[in-house]
């Protein structure tokens, strides 16, 4: 008889089985984690969070890296919300760790959870609340004929760090940025401060401008945030096309370990907000689009002020789309030679 929690397939038992529905939103993919994993300790989703950092390592590179995944890969992980006001609990995964936040990932759970009726649908509207590491999120999703054809999630609250900081970069010189959060730390730099063109073509050479500036600004001015300290370091540099306003916005988001995020970055895009209100370039109440380095958008709109940790901050609404790719159970087989997955 195979153990309690294997799976026995072709012969073998297997050690670990997962049931994962894929998403892409806007082109960034979101692997959904809907069953096979237990409840994680910690008596709030940051606590979980941390539990998962120190001891689950392991199923976030079985789930992302290679071979079940990419280098770009990322998901999320349901769980059972550690509050009452919310449908379910999120740790989000991606190649660079275990996130507080993520919008495209957002967008791509609150999809997840209306196509496949995890939660009760209604129409032409259904609000789902997620228990994130970082605050409770809603998402309203638009469903027609039982299939969600948008989604605007209230993000947690966005603030600027800093405005026209400095950072020496050996491979660039003196770079000029302003560092923001919206659910992660933000980096915001014109490209032309690089010399560098927003041109796919030149994707090797943005990457690795953004990942000299990510080293900089952690070695010479790294973010903590006010509130929760574990929330730390600059792993995303949205690089801004030349043309970029605070209307509409083109990004190349540089990412750590070294890849590009595919969708227009919901939480960047909320920082991104977060930097054009405290310069006094975007009001209340106001459409913002904000586009990706492969063209999707997202639609963003700031709806309030707050604060956070005695900053002053913005709450931030982002609108963009996601699309089921295919549902899968992902198992162990305890002969293969990479129970963790790899990454080349």
């Amino acid at each position: 008889m195979p153990a309690p929690g294997s799976h026995r397939l072709g012969g073998a038992t297997k050690t670990r089985t997962l049931h994962a529905v894929d998403s892409h939103t806007e082109g960034m993919p979101t692997r959904v984690v809907t069953g096979g994993l237990a409840a994680i300790p910690g008596a709030t989703m940051a606590e979980r969070r941390r539990h998962a950092m120190a001891h689950l390592d392991p199923l976030r590179r079985f789930l992302v890296d290679e071979p079940r995944g990419h280098p770009a890969m990322s998901g999320a992980l349901l769980q059972p919300p550690t509050r009452p006001d919310a449908d379910w609990g999120v740790l989000y995964v991606e190649v660079s760790g275990f996130l507080p936040m993520c919008g495209h990932g957002t967008i791509g759970v609150a999809t997840v959870l209306v196509e496949t009726g995890l939660v009760t649908v209604t129409e032409p509207e259904t609000t789902v609340r997620l228990d994130t590491p970082a605050g409770l999120v809603e998402a309203r999703v638009a469903v027609r004929d039982g299939a969600a054809e948008h989604v605007t999630l209230r993000n947690v609250d966005a603030f600027a760090v800093e405005r026209d900081a400095t950072v020496t970069v050996p491979e660039l010189g003196r770079i000029r940025y302003d560092m923001a959060y919206g659910g992660n730390f933000y980096a915001l730099v014109d490209l032309a401060r690089t010399g560098l063109p927003f041109d796919r073509s030149r994707k090797d050479d943005v990457l690795a401008a953004g990942l000299a500036v990510m080293r900089a600004v952690n070695e010479q001015n790294r973010p903590v945030h006010p509130t929760d300290p574990l929330i730390t370091g600059c792993k995303h540099v949205q690089f801004l096309a030349p043309d970029s306003t605070a209307w509409h916005s083109r990004n190349a988001m540089v990412i750590h370990p070294g890849w590009f995020d595919r969708s227009p970055c919901g939480t960047g895009t909320s920082a991104r907000m977060a930097q054009l209100h405290a310069r006094g370039e975007l009001p209340l109440h106001t459409d913002f689009v904000n586009e990706s380095f492969i063209g999707t958008r997202f639609t963003g709109r700031l709806i309030g002020t707050s604060e956070v940790g005695g900053r002053p901050a913005v709450v931030p609404e982002i609108t963009g789309r996601a699309w089921i790719t295919g549902t899968a159970t992902y198992v162990l087989d305890p002969r293969d030679p990479f129970p963790d997955g790899f990454v080349l």
